[in-house]
């Protein structure tokens, strides 16, 4: 398939989780190696697509800044896929506690099925819990559906809140539609929330602030969208590939450097 096709194809790619996305990602960068001008606008256009997918930004600003390009597409590629986090939440979490879970976030499911002792209430998001609680159910791991309207029950029931981050910013982060409320039960409650953040998910300030920018202008109105910007302060700890940290710790680094060429979207 040329660059331009797979690209496109790469682009449109809706439900595809980060890992995925990434590594196709890299396979269509990787046929611009030898044409920069193409390579930057590529780059863009994939940020512009998937706004909210960290590991997105951080390939794209990693490629852009790389004296290798291809070399680097390949290397974000391998290390969003080999992420360590879900072996890092599954070895953190409390024995035999009731997590609440939002939507079907790829890396706290996974920790989920690796541990097999944990009560899960999944809260059903963009209709997606369904399909999680029957894989988690096969795998042997105890799991409730909840509907939007029990959100405030389940948190009240819960030991921890996990929200796995798409992106996470300084002082913010994205996550599924209903996590600003979570969050903010929970911290009435004093029930503790974790942010899962991955390999790529922590981005710099200039490159958080025009993914909010995009994320503005999606088009649709706030309450329709998929995913949604929570305050770090409703959280207690990140959970990524060095473990538990303070989010302030966490924020106070980049998964990627800023690069000036994706901070404005594609007219």
């Amino acid at each position: 398939m040329h660059p331009i096709e797979r690209l496109r194809s790469v682009a449109r790619a809706q439900g595809a989780g980060p890992s995925l996305l990434v590594r196709e990602a890299a396979s269509a960068l990787a046929g611009f190696g030898p044409e920069p001008a193409g390579l930057v606008t590529a780059c863009r256009r994939l940020v512009d697509r998937h706004p909210t997918v960290g590991p997105m930004w951080a390939l794209a600003a990693r490629v852009l800044s790389a004296a290798e390009p291809v070399a680097e597409a390949w290397r974000v590629a391998d290390e969003v896929e080999g992420d360590p986090t879900p072996a890092s939440l599954a070895a953190v979490l409390p024995e035999e506690a009731t997590a609440v879970v939002l939507g079907w976030p790829e890396q706290v499911a996974e920790a989920l099925r690796r541990r097999g002792d944990l009560d899960v209430l999944l809260v059903d998001c963009a209709g997606e819990a369904r399909g999680l609680s029957q894989r988690l159910l096969a795998a042997g791991v105890e799991c409730v559906d909840v509907p939007d309207a029990g959100l405030g029950a389940a948190v009240a029931e819960a030991d921890v809140v996990l929200l796995e981050a798409s992106a996470v910013g300084p002082d913010r982060f994205v996550a599924a539609s209903g996590s600003r409320a979570a969050a903010a039960l929970a911290r009435s409650g004093e029930v503790p929330v974790w942010v899962v953040a991955g390999e790529g998910r922590v981005l710099p300030a200039p490159l958080w602030e025009a993914l909010a920018v995009r994320l503005e202008r999606a088009g649709d109105d706030p309450w329709e969208r998929p995913q949604e910007i929570v305050a770090l302060a409703l959280c207690d700890e990140i959970v990524g590939p060095r473990g538990l940290q303070a989010p302030l710790e966490t924020a106070a680094r980049a998964d990627c450097p800023s690069v000036p060429e994706l901070l404005k979207p594609l007219e």
